[in-house]
């Protein structure tokens, strides 16, 4: 509208700043009121084509360019580990979407009831000059689900904002700046988090993103990759993987370390999990050299691995551990920050220096503190040990057996993957960032097959993710693995 405006108003052979003077008029004149916009927001319905015209003049993406998003699925409705498209095609999650739809699509009454509940009797409460009894009782049940004395937490609204204010928490206590991350890695989004991440998103902040936020350092992961290992058994690979991290700290300057933040199991980058002894290196170096330990768990808390936590297979106990997706099944926007009662007692007196309007959402917490108590009530973890994580190891192992074209394959709990490879080289069949691939064919074909045959969530070669609602049955497992195997035999069959 503004852009009609200014043309009408520029008069012919206008120059640039004159054209841009009309716009900037025009905009300054515009006072939308209920009479200026379209009758059609009034409506109940907009028909397929409607929204698909909208959606082509008004949505932007977000990670990958917009022109994909105009062929993804049209999504209106979820029940149970199921979601449909507009035009009535059923799905089952494969991945609980961005590996956050823990509890699938049926909200229970309890949920529903403290949600309305709240926003009938107090719908917002700023956090950083008022509390309220959804975010007080909600850090008490926390303080009960985590070990030792991680007793303080922030409420903030994603998991990218948590791990910003993690950041912020340790270079604030330590009064030191540097932070540790690993190659193989992915904190977020935002333009702390992003550095902080190892993968290939972390290029969108440098280059032509901008230079990118000071003060984040890369380590190797302990873990092999296609074309570097440290050493064929797990005590090499542990070993040499601390004595290369403790390199780096004293040629860093321990002193210059405010902290090493790792996944506790990397997520997006293939489900890894350290080596028998690593973490629990890395937290005795970190004792060691007075650095805080702080552990992402934004994709892995709250069950996900059959554990509460991630960390606690391991044993070590961190400073700072974030979280979000679990916390509420993504059916409220709510991440967290825990804390070691010395960084509580800490900032009693100092400033953390974080905080954003939306910190300790009232009606967020009221949804993760009935949401946390439904998981207690039934057992979740209970069911992820007994009943997911067998089927989806046992699947996993037979479709590495089963295929050429795929490689190795790890599942932790209910979080899976496989690695895909082009056969002919035995090498992954593109690289992680998608730049370059050897046989386009087969991937695309990887993907309609799947979504073909009703299956929906991440897909992300060279890996192949498995992280489903963790309210899955067997059997609905069962089939989605065979929805997925007709894809992988697709796949397959192009080498």
């Amino acid at each position: 509208m503004i852009g009609a405006i200014a043309k009408t108003l520029r008069p012919a052979r206008a120059s640039a700043g004159s054209f841009q003077a009309a716009a900037v008029r025009a905009s300054s004149s515009h006072y939308p009121n209920k009479s200026t916009v379209s009758a059609k927001h009034w409506e109940k319905e907009w028909s397929k084509d409607q929204l698909l015209a909208e959606s082509q003049g008004h949505v932007m993406a977000t990670w990958g360019p917009g022109g994909p998003l105009r062929g993804a699925p049209l999504l209106v409705r979820g029940e149970g580990v199921y979601v449909y498209d507009i035009d009535g095609n059923k799905f089952l999650d494969w991945t609980s979407q961005a590996v956050c739809c823990n509890l699938g699509y049926t909200v229970p009454d309890s949920v529903k009831n403290a949600a309305r509940h709240q926003m009938e009797t107090l719908a917002f409460a700023y956090s950083g000059f008022s509390n309220c009894t959804s975010r007080i009782r909600l850090a008490s049940l926390m303080s009960e689900l985590l070990p030792g004395d991680l007793t303080g937490f922030l409420f903030p609204t994603s998991g990218a904002e948590a791990n910003e204010a993690a950041i912020r928490m340790a270079r604030r206590f330590t009064g030191k700046t540097k932070i540790i991350n690993q190659y193989r890695s992915y904190h977020g989004g935002t333009s702390g988090t992003v550095q902080a991440t190892g993968d290939f998103r972390r290029n969108f902040a440098e280059g032509r993103g901008g230079e990118g936020a000071p003060g984040f350092i890369k380590t190797m992961n302990a873990t092999d990759s296609p074309l570097f290992s440290f050493g064929k058994t797990d005590e090499d690979r542990t070993s040499q993987a601390l004595a290369y991290l403790e390199e780096q700290i004293i040629c860093e300057g321990p002193g210059t370390i405010a902290a090493v933040m790792f996944e506790s199991l990397v997520g997006s980058g293939g489900v890894f999990k350290s080596p028998p002894g690593y973490m629990e290196g890395v937290r005795a170096l970190c004792d060691k050299y007075d650095i805080l330990m702080i552990c992402d768990e934004v994709m892995v808390g709250f069950g996900r691995t059959g554990k509460m936590w991630g960390f606690q297979h391991y044993d070590i106990l961190p400073d700072i551990v974030t979280s979000a997706k679990g916390l509420t099944g993504a059916w409220a926007p709510l991440s967290m920050v825990a804390c070691r009662e010395k960084i509580k007692d800490f900032f009693e007196t100092n400033p953390i220096g974080w905080g954003s309007t939306f910190q300790a959402h009232p009606t967020s917490c009221a949804v993760g503190f009935e949401c946390l108590k439904w998981m207690l009530e039934k057992d979740l973890l209970g069911h992820v040990q007994t009943n997911l994580a067998p089927v989806i190891k046992s699947e996993i192992e037979r479709l590495c057996k089963t295929y050429k074209s795929v490689g190795e394959g790890r599942a932790v709990g209910a979080f899976g993957a496989i690695d895909l490879l082009d056969p002919r080289t035995g090498l992954p069949v593109q690289d992680f960032a998608g730049k370059t691939c050897s046989h386009p064919e087969a991937v695309l074909t990887l993907r309609k097959t799947l979504r073909a045959n009703g299956i929906h969530g991440m897909i992300r070669p060279p890996r192949l993710h498995c992280a489903p609602p963790l309210v899955n049955t067997v059997d609905e497992l069962k089939d989605g693995f065979l929805q997925v195997e007709k894809a992988i035999d697709a796949y397959d069959k192009c080498f």
